[in-house]
């Protein structure tokens, strides 16, 4: 359970770290925008996002069990997020994660990190599938530039409130997110070595702000950011609120060690390393421990921005320790300047993410898959849409481990 970190540092050189640092700033300009839309999404403050991605990406890749882990907020946690800030606010929010980064702990002290083997691979599809649909439905409001409240957390709810405010359509607001959409996709084709989300949001955010087009931002909707991390502090507990809660946080706590062991799978295939699980579930219990006392998110290991890491040129866990000092310069030197953000461009942002975490491109090869397989991916897929994480998980896990029994009793 030894961090990566203390293997990498003997030995380590000046052509190492300069990597590291490019790999680093190159990360840190990528999470910035995506920590702010994912905060957003999530029902919370924008800061909400940017400690997240200071405190919880430091800790993870200081603690982890992964040479190139990118922790932070990820989209896979706007669901259970929402839910949680909307039925306990945003202290409730707070606990929930807290008690969540001590089963984390506690999972990687009893070495529970090989344990993600036994969840089938088709819930694991299943729930990210609607995860992603999810993600992509909430963000139509600002897409649109449509009035009206905050959006309830039901999804058939939701969608009944977004024709509910469909007089209130903005063109401007459309033309600026799609503008968006259209330029991350151009340029990660075109350009692929240029930080594509970056250069999008802010070129279309600076069109809102030349042209004074009547579209909201960050700082219209949300006020100044704060240029600093705020002192740290516990919220509320009880002993009511926390069993209220116990189903949220053993869901944060099974997202979070699944989606930063996958993560660290996938880091591996890059570099042809080997990850140490339970450091990396002793590093994402350290880091919610810790997040939720600054009043951030939920963190873990991203997919995407470890995957950026790595294309950059990071190799040891020093890049995700510059990622996460450049994005606190960032709030310290700069915080007025992502007040110019706009809604809809971050909204584009999100939709991309969403439909990048649902892998077009491998629908047809999921559609070749054994009937039982398809089914339990759509079983889970529509129960996080409909139901919620909590039930598709329990769900779709038992009914893939039942599947599993009666596969091996077939073939006995």
């Amino acid at each position: 359970m030894k961090p990566k970190l203390l293997s990498t540092l003997p030995g380590y050189t000046r052509s190492q770290f300069a990597g590291d640092a490019v790999a680093g700033v190159t990360v840190a300009m990528v999470a910035l925008p995506l920590s702010i839309a994912i905060a957003i999404a999530s029902g919370a403050a924008p800061a909400a996002g940017l400690v997240t991605a200071v405190i919880g990406g430091f800790l993870i890749s200081a603690l982890g069990g992964s040479r190139v882990q990118i922790g932070g907020p990820t989209g896979a946690f706007i669901v259970v997020v929402y839910g949680v800030i909307a039925a306990h606010g945003f202290d409730g929010l707070l606990l929930a994660t807290l008690m969540a980064g001590a089963i984390l702990l506690v999972a990687g002290l009893l070495r529970a990190g090989r344990l993600i083997a036994l969840i089938p691979e088709a819930v694991i599809e299943g729930f990210t599938l609607g995860i992603a649909i999810v993600i992509a439905t909430s963000q139509i409001k600002d897409l649109l530039g449509l009035g009206g409240g905050a959006l309830p957390a039901d999804f058939l709810a939701k969608i009944s409130a977004l024709w509910g405010a469909r007089a209130t359509f903005n063109p401007a607001a459309l033309a600026i997110g799609t503008a968006t959409i259209g330029a991350i996709f151009a340029l990660r084709h075109w350009a692929p070595r240029v930080p594509g989300l970056v250069v999008a949001v802010a070129l279309t955010s600076a069109a809102v702000a030349l042209f004074a087009l009547h579209v909201d931002s960050v700082g219209s909707r949300y006020g100044a950011l704060p240029a600093g991390l705020p002192w740290p502090h516990l919220p509320p507990v009880s002993p009511a609120t926390m069993l209220a809660l116990l189903p949220s946080a053993l869901v944060i706590a099974f997202l979070a060690g699944v989606e930063s062991l996958l993560s660290a799978v996938v880091a591996d295939r890059m570099i042809g390393g080997a990850h140490r699980s339970n450091a990396e579930l002793l590093a994402q219990g350290a880091a919610n421990l810790a997040v939720p006392l600054f009043g951030g998110l939920p963190a873990t290991g991203a997919i995407a921005r470890t995957a950026t890491n790595v294309r950059a040129g990071g190799r040891t866990p020093v890049a995700g320790i510059v990622h996460a000092l450049i994005i606190l310069a960032v709030m310290l030197l700069a915080a007025p300047l992502a007040g110019y953000l706009a809604m809809p461009a971050l909204a584009g942002l999100l939709i991309v993410t969403a439909w990048t975490m649902s892998e077009p491109h491998r629908w047809p090869e999921r559609l070749r898959a054994p009937r039982a397989d398809l089914a339990l991916l759509l079983l889970t897929m529509t129960l996080t849409v409909l139901a919620d994480l909590t039930v598709a998980i329990a769900v779709g896990t038992a009914s893939g481990l039942a599947l599993r029994f009666w596969r091996s009793k077939k073939r006995s």
